[in-house]
């Protein structure tokens, strides 16, 4: 069996089961009769056991494979809200750095929330995971065991849509994000059109996604609608403001043919104004996007609230007036701290972020 390092992830980390695609596994089988790759591969990512659990493949070699393509993912800690439906895992990795997933049952589907960056560099004061700062990128084995793990804990209940909404900026760790998509399409079985990648608006990868063979959606976390006031909820608008990233949602729907959506986190007098609702929906019309509201969720190093249910009401009706296509979205794991980033921040200082400067009432 040849050596796994030689396709180890970038940072010198030890490489681990999910990093190999089936070219890599195969060269690491080498002298292995041919069929033995296909009882790997099955075992992996068709009956998403541990390699020891593999029993097609001899025993000596199980424990070969299990001791040079370890597990990425260690629980710390896992969390169970809203009934049994939200499930939330705090995941230490080699080096012990820890990262978020989240598990999210309705009715109709199943739903996994993954990171892909532990930390995050795009600075969102109000983002949990924004005021922790930037640590490093995930390895695509990484971001595809969160998948897996999740499809484990969720028994016979399908997981049938990824988003990759979690800890960290997708576009920011492009190629091991793009891998990992790759990934769970071709070999996990998910559609693309079930697979959803978030971004605060890195327009160089949203282009780039707009050229990928896999249609995608796209989700921009939006959040304000007039460039002074995202200049503050989200730093990154300063490099790209908001005429700049509607031209690359524009050529990722043309491209693509996949619908996109806003997310706007709702936070009391600061983006839920009738003005914010009027710019919003001027915004997203021309993009035919699908705006998702929420409140946001309270995080100790923003000290400011989500908005009340009679706010969030008042916003949508007035999105809904003026054209615009809106849902509201129902908070899930906030007894859990399921919003993005909350339960490493109570595992791990965080410095308080500073306040925008009262900026609901600043910007008319």
């Amino acid at each position: 069996m040849n050596d796994p390092s030689d396709h180890a992830p970038v940072g010198g980390r030890p490489t681990s089961r999910y990093d190999l695609g089936r070219r890599e596994l195969a060269e690491l089988l080498d002298g292995q009769p041919g069929y033995r790759l296909d009882q790997l591969w099955q075992g992996l990512y068709r009956d998403l056991v541990d390699l020891e659990q593999i029993t097609t493949l001899p025993a000596e070699l199980r424990r070969e494979l299990a001791e040079v393509l370890p597990a990425a993912l260690s629980l710390d800690t896992r969390s169970v809200g809203d009934n049994g439906q939200t499930v939330k895992w705090l995941w230490k990795l080699a080096g012990g750095a820890l990262i978020e997933t989240v598990l999210m049952h309705y009715e109709e589907r199943s739903t996994v929330c993954v990171s892909t960056q532990v930390g995050c560099a795009m600075a969102c004061g109000f983002c949990a995971t924004g005021q922790m700062g930037f640590d490093r990128h995930l390895s695509t084995g990484e971001i595809v065991e969160q998948v897996v793990r999740a499809q484990l804990d969720a028994g016979e209940r399908r997981v049938s849509n990824v988003v990759f909404m979690g800890m960290g900026e997708p576009l920011a760790n492009y190629d091991r994000t793009w891998a990992a998509v790759e990934r769970i399409h071709g070999d996990l079985g998910l559609s693309a059109r079930h697979l959803t990648i978030s971004t605060v608006g890195l327009v160089p990868g949203i282009r780039r996604l707009a050229g990928e063979s896999l249609p995608v959606n796209l989700a921009v976390s939006l959040h304000a609608a007039d460039d002074e006031l995202r200049d503050e909820l989200v730093p990154i608008n300063r490099r790209w403001p908001l005429a700049e990233l509607a031209e690359a949602c524009s050529e990722h729907i043309s491209k693509t043919g996949r619908r996109l959506s806003f997310e706007w986190a709702l936070i009391h007098d600061t983006n839920d104004r009738p003005i914010d609702a009027e710019r919003l929906a001027a915004y997203a019309r021309p993009l035919g996007a699908h705006i998702n509201l929420i409140p946001l969720n309270p995080t100790p190093g923003w000290p400011t609230r989500g908005s009340s249910p009679d706010r969030v009401r008042d916003f949508a009706d007035e999105l809904r007036s003026q054209g615009a296509n809106v849902t509201v979205r129902r908070t899930r794991g906030t007894e859990i701290d399921a919003a993005c980033g909350q339960l490493r921040a109570d595992r791990v200082a965080s410095p308080v972020a500073s306040p925008v400067r009262q900026i609901g009432r600043a910007h008319v």
